[in-house]
């Protein structure tokens, strides 16, 4: 079973930028991007469909966030650029199956990495 890790999260000023960091143990074809405010429910953000590199994006950030692949499959970035405070959450990675951005495809869960942006 893959296993996918976050990294890349921490504090950063509004209108500043980050980039969040998901490595799957093997390869995978699709990671979706989702992220969830304390007393919120999850919101389905990004998703890269690592085969072609297909990448789709929800309305709260396209145009702001984007997402890639590295050189290998098992490799995949969230570039987060001007930041709000409506961004702070907590990111996670997922590997989707089909390749579609709803949750009720979601494999396998990262762990997790927070996301804070202040004022």
């Amino acid at each position: 079973r893959v296993q996918l890790v976050e990294s890349g999260g921490g504090s950063v000023q509004a209108g500043g930028s980050l980039t969040l960091t998901c490595v799957a143990s093997k390869s995978i074809d699709c990671v979706g991007w989702f992220r969830q405010a304390p007393g919120k429910g999850s919101e389905a953000v990004a998703l890269i469909a690592l085969i072609s590199g297909r990448t789709l994006y929800a309305p709260s950030v396209k145009g702001r966030f984007t997402a890639s692949q590295g050189n290998a499959r098992n490799e995949s970035y969230l570039q987060m650029n001007n930041l709000n405070l409506e961004d702070t959450a907590m990111y996670y990675c997922a590997a989707l199956s089909p390749c579609l951005l709803k949750i009720e495809y979601v494999d396998i869960w990262g762990q997790g990495t927070q996301v804070t942006v202040s004022s």
